[in-house]
């Protein structure tokens, strides 16, 4: 499993690439906005110094909703870097953008992904990554689970390459219930990546090493 960071902080990016352990970044507007990035070119400015950092994929959104519109926002994302992955939305024009798009090479992700019917016409129209909403899901009460083993066998029964990014991570047990669903990626915040490192044993483990060291040595 690939793990991208879905942040726009550069200093949390940083921490996180420090690591060894992320695979790429995910932003989209509010992120951005978190941040106090404003406007097209700052926008730009800010992708650009994600991709300095990271040497994956960074997923940046299109901001338009209209076919014409979502293709000219993504030509003009995916000529800043190379590593950028253009973000389109799952609607009629979205699936539109996403077929032209992809046939004259644009990565896309193709984002706020409910049922796997849409992640189907997302495959079908050629984009690069799906990105179920697993924690939105989650927040009204449905199996995102079984949303998200349901889009993996789809796409393993029809031979598409999409990869589908395990998105809107609340907390660490999304990210295992992710992996066992058979995720290609799982985009989170931080704190959950962290997460995965904490466990009581080891705590106490390390406590008693110490411990018995230091007795034995002063």
């Amino acid at each position: 499993m690939k793990f991208f960071l879905d942040s726009a902080n550069l200093d949390q990016i940083q921490e996180a690439n420090d690591l060894g352990i992320i695979d790429g970044v995910t932003t989209n507007p509010s992120l951005m906005a978190k941040e106090g990035i404003k406007g097209k070119e700052g926008f730009r400015n800010h992708y650009l110094k994600i991709c300095n950092i990271v040497s994956g994929d960074v997923s940046a959104e299109v901001i338009s909703t209209d076919f014409t519109g979502m293709v000219r926002d993504a030509e003009e994302l995916a000529g800043l870097h190379s590593q950028i992955v253009v973000k389109i939305p799952c609607i009629k024009d979205g699936i539109k953008a996403i077929k032209y798009l992809s046939q004259k090479g644009v990565r896309i992700n193709c984002t706020l992904i409910f049922s796997p019917g849409q992640a189907l016409l997302a495959a079908k129209a050629g984009t690069t990554y799906t990105s179920p909403f697993v924690g939105r899901l989650d927040d009204i009460s449905t199996d995102v689970i079984a949303l998200v083993k349901q889009i993996v066998n789809i796409y393993k029964t029809y031979n598409f390459n999409t990869q589908v990014i395990a998105s809107s991570i609340r907390h660490t047990m999304h990210i295992i219930q992710s992996i066992e669903a058979g995720a290609h990626v799982a985009t989170c915040p931080l704190n959950s990546i962290l997460g995965l490192l904490k466990h009581p044993l080891t705590d106490l483990g390390l406590e008693k090493f110490l411990a018995d060291y230091k007795k034995l040595n002063g």
